[in-house]
């Protein structure tokens, strides 16, 4: 195909800050350039862009099916939350106290009570939970939202940091701890698979130290990953709240005994964060690698003429091909664009990420074949000629080989970048090698700021795989029964 004017000035492919020296200016690139966001008017606040909302909602939908699995059913609840409410869970409040923004005025006329724009919901969910049950009948109560909140961010980074963000935050309610507690770890599991399955993003999960913990949980629980800079993110959270909110909200019911009981609650979150996890996890130098699954495009064709008698011929082949992919459930685009080279769609795809690209020339045409490109094998060793034939299962096994590549790819490179550390030396070393750390530790809150004070590293979690061993604190040398991951984090 003969490109007729010049593409835009923009380098698509190239110029993208070096990953290996400038990670934090490469993921702005790749965010910015393969067009998933971009800084709204307002500071610390993001538009996500079709392409991006496209990814988002491949994310959902996977999600939203994951949760209806286990019985979880959608609801909506108001942006705003009377002051009133929020004050009466005391601990949550003052977590949330320096991130919350408010209402004061309404139109024109100064408000008797402020509203708080929702940092999280539990203080106006709570409240109507408490309407809704009466009895131990009326349990377990399992809910889900999916909306966007409020947090005032200091440092905003598109997707990893944001003032407003979308998620999904899951609200459950229980007749016992015992209950809420298996609800807990039942959503942890939930978020652990979407993101090794459909995300291709290995992870760790385990529990929070009381210092890491939700403002006003019994226990956090969290799906720990690491990045492409050796930096981990919390890519998911589910909070045991055991009945203290119950009590802050009068979420009573009656018991099988009919005696007053409170009700023992959960909450549980994923956010738009995740997409920066991926993005830092499989991406690099060209740009985004998009997991299959989740990918918004799994395949762009890209036809190729030199001459104008060839177009004909060319188009119809690209026409069946995708005629017999978009009917076997293949995303599937076609690229036909007149006014830009066949390289230049090559390095734009690259750039965001597309799996799998199909390439359509008048060769290919006399053969009834194709040629295959995939994303996460550059060059020569990614590329075969597919028969159309059988094209279709050919594709389906490319995209999952993908979809494991990645994910091994992601795992081998945190097992190759986590170490056990006996020695306070060792665990310095390790974290300014920007590796997970493997320690014991005593479970002092002051041991754990001073490893934060003298590294920058924080406790990520006590991940539930334990060895069967136990140890020396490696700061103060008191007894250990558990290894704990510490790392620099998003």
């Amino acid at each position: 195909m003969v490109a007729t004017e010049k593409p835009g000035s923009r380098d698509t492919g190239q110029g993208l800050a070096n990953r290996e020296t400038d990670f934090p200016g490469w993921y702005n690139d790749v965010v910015m350039r393969a067009e998933l966001a971009e800084d709204a008017p307002v500071r610390g606040c993001m538009v996500v862009r079709p392409y991006g909302y496209a990814l988002w909602e491949n994310m959902v939908a996977n999600l939203d099916r994951r949760f209806k699995d286990t019985d979880v059913v959608n609801a909506a609840f108001p942006l705003l939350i009377p002051q009133s409410f929020l004050l009466k869970e005391a601990e949550h409040v003052e977590g949330f106290a320096p991130e919350v923004a408010w209402v004061t005025v309404g139109g024109s006329e100064e408000l008797q009570e402020p509203l708080a724009v929702r940092p999280t919901s539990e203080a106006i969910i709570g409240p109507i939970m408490s309407r809704w049950i009466q009895s131990y009948r009326d349990l377990p109560v399992l809910l889900n939202q999916w909306c966007s909140v409020f947090r005032w961010e200091k440092r905003p980074r598109l997707f990893l940091r944001t003032a407003e963000f979308w998620w999904q935050e899951g609200h459950t309610a229980h007749a016992t701890e015992q209950e809420a507690e298996e609800r807990t770890r039942m959503m942890l599991e939930v978020y652990r698979a979407f993101l090794e399955e459909e995300m291709a993003i290995p992870v760790i999960p385990g529990l929070k130290s009381e210092g890491q913990k939700f403002p006003g949980a019994l226990r956090t629980y969290t799906v720990e990953a690491m990045m492409g800079d050796g930096k981990a993110l919390q890519a998911g959270t589910s909070h045991n709240l055991g009945d203290h909110f119950a009590r802050a909200y009068d979420l009573i019911f009656l018991d099988e005994r009919n005696e007053r009981q409170f009700a023992w609650t959960t909450s549980w979150g994923m956010s738009t964060r995740v997409i920066g996890g991926a993005i830092m996890v499989h991406g690099d130098q060209k740009g985004l690698i998009m997991p299959p699954r989740v990918a918004p495009h799994q395949v762009v064709v890209i036809p190729i003429w030199r001459k104008d008698e060839e177009k004909t011929d060319v188009m119809e082949m690209v026409g069946r091909v995708f005629t017999i992919l978009k009917k076997a459930g293949v995303r599937v685009k076609v690229d036909a664009a007149e006014h830009k080279s066949p390289g230049w769609k090559f390095n734009e795809w690259e750039l965001k990420g597309v799996p799998l690209r199909i390439e359509i020339g008048p060769r290919d045409v006399q053969n009834s074949s194709v040629m295959v490109a995939r994303r996460d094998r550059p060059g020569k060793e990614g590329k075969e000629i597919v028969g159309v034939d059988i094209l279709t299962q050919r594709v389906a096994d490319l995209l999952e080989e993908i979809q494991n590549s990645l994910y091994q790819r992601a795992l081998d490179f945190r097992e190759a970048n986590t170490r056990h550390a006996s020695t306070y030396d060792e665990l310095k070393q390790a974290v300014d090698d920007r590796q997970f750390v493997d320690i014991f530790w005593c479970g002092d809150p002051a041991c754990e700021a001073k490893i934060k004070e003298d590294t920058r590293a924080t406790n990520r979690c006590m991940p539930l795989d334990q060895p069967d061993d136990t140890g020396k604190c490696i700061v103060c040398g008191g007894e250990s029964e558990a290894h704990w991951i510490f790392a620099r984090a998003y």
